[in-house]
């Protein structure tokens, strides 16, 4: 397998086209094993990861940890570090990734405050990986978005593709807006209700790199010209107003009349968890693949922790 040039996974703009698809080439070498010969099976033993979220998470947390013991790792966790870690006692950040060094052999760390993952990378000897930070980024969501398009798509050039929903504070779109830029001849689409548009730096990163978007308020339009939707969550708990919260819920849902007027093979996806803006009937439709995407980043994670610790 191909050298892995980072030191830490933080952000997607350390993704070159080169490097994702060496990360995705990865995950298909491991996913193949994983269900054949297990030759991975032992490669990261002996390594221990410390998996610490100051936020909660199911997905993003399991999979991180079931994808360093299916390759023979060992892992060391706190469910909720804000409360259940000295940070409750006010330890800072830096002294837990300090401590945090003697103990594992890489961090996956969630944090509620954009920019953490990057200030704990500055001081630390060991791989630190960005599992969300705030509502700045989550690198390996991005990826596993982009895998997922590209297993769908055999490539991403000339797609368009809609994000729709929380975009202001949705790490995940923008973690995957960054990543897009790296194809040809891509157009996002941001629907949103106005107090939650695509915040203005993403813009102006897609500008400076020649990536079409625009914005629009119609998803039942939208929805039959874009190869992907890309549905997003109202994230209750990053609205500072309660009046804000309440003029975005419930604005864009992916009902079936709108599914219906979708390409046949265009596709659905979301990071998850969802609350009401994909109805559970739409689970069934092949062009489902929030499961699958899920799915993916136990393949991704794996690609990940096996290049930064098997050099």
């Amino acid at each position: 397998m191909t050298a892995f040039p980072l030191s830490h996974v933080i952000e997607s703009q350390q993704f070159d086209r080169d490097l994702l698809e060496t990360v995705f080439r990865t995950a298909d070498q491991l996913k193949d094993d994983l269900y054949k010969e297990r030759r991975f099976a032992n490669a990261l033993q002996g390594k221990i990861m410390a998996s610490l979220f100051y936020e909660p998470s199911t997905r993003t947390r399991f999979s991180f940890e079931s994808a360093m013991l299916r390759l023979g790792g060992s892992v060391i966790t706190t469910e909720n570090a804000r409360e259940f870690s000295s940070a409750a006692k006010g330890e800072s950040l830096a002294d837990s990734t300090r401590i945090m060094n003697g103990y594992a052999d890489v961090i996956v760390m969630r944090h509620n405050e954009a920019g953490s993952a990057a200030r704990a990378a500055e001081i630390s000897d060991i791989p630190v990986i960005n599992a969300g930070d705030g509502a700045g980024q989550h690198p390996t969501q991005a990826l596993l978005d982009l895998y997922t398009i590209v297993d769908a798509f055999s490539g991403v050039d000339n797609l368009k593709i809609a994000m729709v929903g929380d975009l202001r504070y949705g790490r995940t779109v923008r973690s995957l807006s960054y990543l897009l830029t790296k194809y040809e001849n891509v157009e996002i689409v941001f629907v949103s209700p106005p107090v939650c548009k695509m915040e203005g730096d993403i813009k102006a990163y897609l500008d400076r790199n020649n990536l079409a978007w625009r914005e629009e308020t119609d998803l039942m339009t939208v929805a039959s010209e874009v190869d992907c939707i890309y549905m997003t969550r109202i994230q209750k708990e990053r609205f500072h107003s309660p009046d804000d919260y309440l003029e975005a819920a419930g604005k864009y849902i992916l009902t079936p009349e709108r599914v219906q007027a979708m390409k046949p093979n265009a596709i659905i996806m979301h990071p998850l968890p969802r609350v009401d803006e994909i109805p559970k009937e739409i689970d069934d439709d092949p062009r489902a693949r929030y499961f699958q995407q899920a799915q993916n980043g136990l393949y991704i994670r794996m690609a990940l922790l096996y290049l930064l610790l098997s050099k």
